[in-house]
């Protein structure tokens, strides 16, 4: 017997649980969300990631319908899943907006950002840069005698390995898209 007299075999814990169900883990979540292509949209929906402290890691808007004048606006963001679903909820009730979907728990999704790389180097820094180039399939756009510009579309995470690659070739300059997502099948 325990100093609590449970018997041999029952546990001492409560049969209740007072845990956040919800919990602390931080998720990354790709927000999907139809909005008005009309001045102003654009500032609402950063103002109210920044006016509640939330970050954004992605942002990519672009005009999808001309006649309907519907922007998609893609968002990467994180937080724990109670701030991922206030997110959703305070998207949902700003009156541009048509639907948010998060394509995170929606199901399978295409996430895709295009990266355009600066890589600066002579010799054999410069055969190896291209070789990784090869391996990750990716475009060169320019080339000089001393850089190459290299064009890569992919997931987040190979464009993230090819610059990891390319940091001790001589990467010089990174500009990235953002991530581009849209849920897979019907």
């Amino acid at each position: 017997m325990s100093a609590l007299h449970i018997k041999k075999g029952s546990s001492g814990h409560s049969a209740y649980d007072l845990k956040n169900p919800l919990g602390d883990v931080i998720e990354t979540h790709t927000l999907a969300v139809m909005v008005d292509n009309e001045a102003g949209v654009l500032a609402r929906v950063i103002g109210l990631f920044s006016g509640r402290g939330y970050n954004i890691d992605s942002l990519t808007v672009a005009e999808t319908d001309h006649e309907s004048h519907l922007s998609r606006v893609t968002i990467v963001t994180t937080g724990t899943p109670a701030v991922i679903e206030q997110i959703k909820a305070q998207l949902a009730r700003m009156v541009p907006i048509h639907s948010v979907h998060d394509l995170t728990v929606e199901g399978d999704s295409v996430e895709r950002e295009l990266a355009i790389i600066k890589v600066v180097g002579k010799g054999e820094k410069r055969l190896e840069a291209m070789r990784m180039a090869d391996i990750f399939r990716v475009n060169v756009v320019d080339s000089t005698l001393e850089s190459f510009v290299f064009e890569i579309t992919g997931t987040p995470e190979k464009i993230d390995a090819f610059i990891n690659l390319m940091r001790p070739l001589g990467l010089s300059d990174i500009a990235r898209t953002g991530v581009a997502a849209m849920a897979r099948g019907v």
